[in-house]
């Protein structure tokens, strides 16, 4: 099996330390290299978060890059609130002291793209070092072979404010600069599709069931990172259990069978009342080429068959036939 080069870009985050963990076990894929922006907690906290996820799953070999630490223009706006003041929860897990994070994001992913013939780029935290990877040389952009972001929404409301998603919301002068110069298709990977994507109490407590290696105690790792998520989501919206976004667009990268949607051209609004808004064209009132495939339906019992099933390396049909009891 041929592998996929990837860069996964990222504000760990504790959605985006379950969709890093199933990277990590994917074997369809090669992560080059994981680059870290200021979204959910500040780009060197994000950092420090990526190492204890690799250090959890044994690869501290791949390398992590400290990015922007602020949105192109707009002040920066954290989500602690939702996510802890470490990012994680407040879980509490120990720093990593025997691997560093290294500087220089935005060169990496540069560095990477012109060296390798086919890069793809899995973008699960605000678009900012993108957007500055893309101003300082376009044309190393020639080698991108897809790139999957976690943002926006078309009919959905949003989780940051009315309209807006907070990946554009915290940097939506990067989001529109992207979308207008990257040159290809981004694979849009928003609310209408993660909202769908519930860590329910019943799901939390199976994977704890299927711990059973001490080498592998993935649940509980998952639980002690999610339990303040857990309560974020019951204060704000009363759900029994959390929405994990990020996870679905590696699942997308990896399985695009899990999810449909349409092509179309999406503008990003960077003013207003409606700042951070993913303006979907559905239907073509602009007359311009379409820059994104907006995903707007999801099969979410094949996303946690599958991601369980990576996680544990176990048959993904014995995966499923639990799970439809436990989704009901």
């Amino acid at each position: 099996m041929e592998k996929r080069t990837v860069i996964i870009d990222c504000d760990p985050g504790i959605d985006d330390s379950l969709a890093l963990m199933l990277a990590l076990v994917s074997p369809e894929i090669r992560i080059a290299g994981i680059t870290v922006v200021s979204g959910n907690v500040p780009a060197d906290q994000g950092g420090k978060n990526a190492l204890k996820i690799l250090k959890f799953m044994g690869q501290l070999d791949i390398p992590v890059c400290q990015g922007a630490m602020v949105p192109l223009k707009r002040e920066y706006i954290s989500a602690k609130d939702t996510h802890g003041e470490d990012g994680l929860g407040e879980s509490g897990i120990p720093e990593i002291t025997e691997a560093s994070v290294h500087p220089g994001a935005v060169d990496f992913i540069l560095d990477t793209l012109k060296r390798e013939e086919k890069v793809s780029i899995i973008a699960i935290g605000p678009l900012t070092n993108l957007a500055l990877a893309l101003k300082k040389e376009p044309l190393a952009f020639q080698n991108l072979d897809m790139l999957v972001s976690m943002g926006g929404c078309f009919k959905s409301y949003g989780n940051c404010s009315p309209v807006a998603e907070y990946n554009y919301w915290c940097d939506p002068d990067s989001a529109e600069y992207v979308y207008q110069n990257l040159g290809r298709k981004i694979h849009m990977v928003g609310l209408d599709v993660t909202r769908e994507i519930v860590l329910s109490p019943n799901i939390l407590e199976y994977m704890k069931r299927l711990d059973q290696k001490e080498c592998q105690k993935r649940g509980a790792f998952v639980e002690a990172i999610t339990r303040f998520y857990f309560d974020y989501h019951w204060k704000y919206e009363n759900l029994i259990g959390c929405v994990v976004n990020d996870p679905l667009a590696v699942a997308y990268f990896l399985n695009p069978q899990l999810l449909s949607g349409f092509d179309a051209y999406v503008a990003v609004e960077t003013g207003g009342i409606s700042i951070g808004q993913s303006v979907v064209d559905a239907m073509g009132f602009w007359k311009r080429q379409p820059n994104a495939h907006v995903l707007t339906q999801v099969d979410s019992l094949g996303f946690w068959s599958f991601f369980l099933s990576r996680l544990y390396g176990m048959e993904e049909e014995r995966i499923r036939q639990v799970l439809k009891d436990l989704m009901i």
